[in-house]
């Protein structure tokens, strides 16, 4: 099988990449290479006969359409998406373009080449869009969202995944195109790029710098390995039924404020400091429209496609310090092309 991975120099595409290229699978990673993206994060596989790299932008239709002639992919599998719900205060419209516009501009471009194809490599095609679970909105102190839940976005960022969960669905409904959703929890893991949680705690406080919290940090959050994530994405690249949604959960649940002390305490023991590392804590104002609590209920997945998570979060926690303690030069890179996990989306509401 011949994938088509966009996204796939980011976070969670690179894993997709290096995991898929395990298993045997040909890659073709589209990434338009932006701020967090990195090349290095694919550097394992780069000389792979079963990999390839295009770079472009999924808003460019007729590169687009360029690519799948070159590629003639048996799937698409489609990460590409800007995610920081900070970065999406500060600039709206840069995420409806790159997640909404591009979303229906590869899948005007994947319809064609599926139309193209003939008996069973047509039967065989699919187009996954990879989502999030922020399109549901918020939980209140109870429940966790299903593939039933109503959507609920309150963030430019979770508005644009929605729009594009629709458009995807659309072009199923309405061209046939063998389409398939999953909405995941958050993610962790090595080569995360320092604007979520995790990395900023873990590189400002080996900085030396404070640690910011969110309001109270009392924010809840579901937390999913990257790589059991990867694990879950492809099992419904294979055998996920068409037209369907799964929801990808990592069954552990903690407030934002635990997270930090636990990496907080992982620091003290990896990489040591002059002071506690939980000293460094500071409270900052709250992001404006920040959702309480997010919980996914995954039983869908693992009842039907028999995925489960693997990684314990306190193991997962610890290897992910660990990783960055031991790849400095990775995350140094970042620091001097200029980002600083500086904080954005204050603009008032």
């Amino acid at each position: 099988m011949k994938v088509l991975i966009t996204g796939g120099a980011g976070f969670i595409g690179s894993a997709v990449v290096r995991r898929a290229v395990a298993e045997g699978l040909e890659v073709v990673n589209l990434d338009v290479l932006s701020y967090s993206a990195n090349l290095e994060n694919v550097a394992s596989v780069a000389d792979s006969p079963l990999y390839a790299f295009e770079q472009a932008d999924i808003c460019d239709g007729e590169r687009v359409k360029a690519i799948f002639a070159k590629h003639r992919p048996d799937a698409v599998m489609h990460l590409a998406a800007e995610s920081h719900n900070d970065r999406a205060i500060d600039g709206p419209l840069d995420f409806v373009r790159s997640n909404v516009m591009g979303t229906a501009v590869l899948l005007e471009a994947a319809r064609a080449h599926w139309l193209s194809l003939e008996g069973a490599a047509k039967a065989a095609f699919r187009f996954h869009h990879v989502s999030t679970d922020e399109v549901f909105g918020a939980l209140g102190e109870e429940g966790a969202f299903t593939e039933e839940t109503p959507y609920d976005p309150n963030s430019p960022y979770s508005a644009s995944k929605a729009g594009a969960d629709h458009l995807v669905r659309a072009w199923g409904r309405t061209f046939g195109l063998p389409v398939v959703i999953t909405n995941c929890a958050n993610n962790y893991g090595p080569f995360q790029f320092p604007e979520k949680l995790i990395p900023t705690v873990v590189l400002r406080a080996m900085e030396g710098k404070s640690i910011p919290v969110y309001g109270d940090g009392r924010q809840v959050r579901d937390w999913l390995h990257v790589d059991d994530h990867a694990d879950a994405l492809l099992t419904v690249l294979r055998k996920g039924r068409l037209g369907e949604t799964y929801c990808i959960g990592g069954d552990s649940n903690l407030r934002n404020i635990e997270i930090i002390k636990i990496l907080c305490a992982h620091l003290d023991k990896l990489a040591p400091a002059n002071v506690k590392h939980e000293t460094r804590i500071e409270f900052v104002a709250d992001r404006p429209g920040h959702d309480f609590r997010y919980s996914i209920d995954a039983s869908k997945l693992k009842q039907e496609l028999g995925w489960e998570p693997r990684t314990p979060l306190p193991e997962g926690l610890e290897d992910t310090v660990r990783w960055y303690v031991e790849n400095r030069a990775w995350w140094q890179g970042i620091r001097e092309r200029g980002f600083h996990s500086e904080r954005l989306g204050l603009t008032p509401a």
